[in-house]
């Protein structure tokens, strides 16, 4: 799977309107910040947002800097581009994403600007009932696609969910269904798949077990809403000593291998186990 030239474990949600929040962000370890014109950004503060985030997009930091556009239904998109391209954001975060399609007219509005290197697109694409059908109808691959990622929230109000999570504190089934379609299409697309944000902020071992849960299933990192989130997810992300050293023995034992094929503890191995213990090591 391709890669982008930077981390990509943890991605910290700012509004875009708020300049305290937006120097934290920007000094925090988070891998990648995502300024909000969206959701947390009300229609009379867009433009506020907007000048504000291009201000924070000029500045040198650590963590990569992708930006929220609103939605495409809106009327706000093509203008949240306009104002942010010039800071030269290493991508672009397209809510409500409903097939490869809108991803296109995103494409398109970057593309016009004539910038280089081209910033990336995530595309969140469970947010309507319309988007999770079109996860296993249509081919999402797209060569600004750097990743697909899911939340609960927007799709809650879309199906008219009293709540996305079980008794349990589980997602719900409709809501486990998205996230799994959205990580087949993710994988199929040959991009990054990155889990919803874990809303209970200060719950620390909530958050930890999601992302170790979504480490499990194949998951490449976590949306955040918060900065002390960052530290527990990077934390449950990172494969740990007992992982770090089956993989090493799987490759060395398959690269020794003629056959292409070898066994560990009683386990047969071949190129799967090689391909994702590469994958554990590389993201050790």
């Amino acid at each position: 799977m391709p890669v982008p030239p930077h981390a990509f474990g943890s991605w910290l949600f700012v509004p875009g309107d708020d300049p305290k929040k937006l120097n934290k962000a920007l000094e925090s370890n988070a891998d990648v910040v995502i300024f909000d014109l969206e959701d947390a950004v009300s229609a009379g503060r867009k433009d506020i947002a907007r000048s504000l985030t291009f201000d924070a997009l000029s500045r040198t930091s650590r963590p990569a800097r992708y930006v929220r556009v609103n939605d495409l239904a809106s009327g706000y998109t093509a203008k949240d581009v306009e104002d942010t391209i010039a800071g030269k954001p290493d991508g672009y975060v397209l809510p409500k994403c409903e097939g490869p399609h809108d991803i296109e007219t995103l494409a398109e509005m970057i593309r016009r600007h004539g910038v280089s290197p081209l910033p990336r697109i995530l595309g969140i694409c469970t947010e309507t009932v319309r988007g999770v059908r079109n996860l296993m109808r249509m081919d999402w691959e797209h060569p600004m696609l750097v990743g697909l990622a899911w939340g609960g929230e927007d799709l809650q109000a879309n199906l008219g969910a009293r709540s996305n999570r079980s008794a349990g504190g589980g997602y719900a089934s409709p809501f486990a269904l998205a996230r799994d379609l959205m990580l087949f299409a993710a994988r199929d697309a040959n991009v990054l798949a990155i889990d919803a944000v874990y809303t209970d902020f200060r719950n620390e071992l909530g958050l930890t077990q999601e992302t170790e849960a979504a480490k499990a299933l194949g998951f490449d990192g976590k949306m955040a809403i918060h900065p002390g989130q960052i530290g527990p997810i990077h934390n449950a992300l990172k494969p740990d000593q007992t992982e770090r050293e089956w993989a090493a023995k799987v490759v060395a034992l398959l690269e020794a291998s003629e056959t292409g094929v070898a066994q560990l503890d009683g386990e047969m191995l071949d190129r799967p186990h090689l391909k994702l213990a590469e994958q554990i090591l590389a993201r050790s």
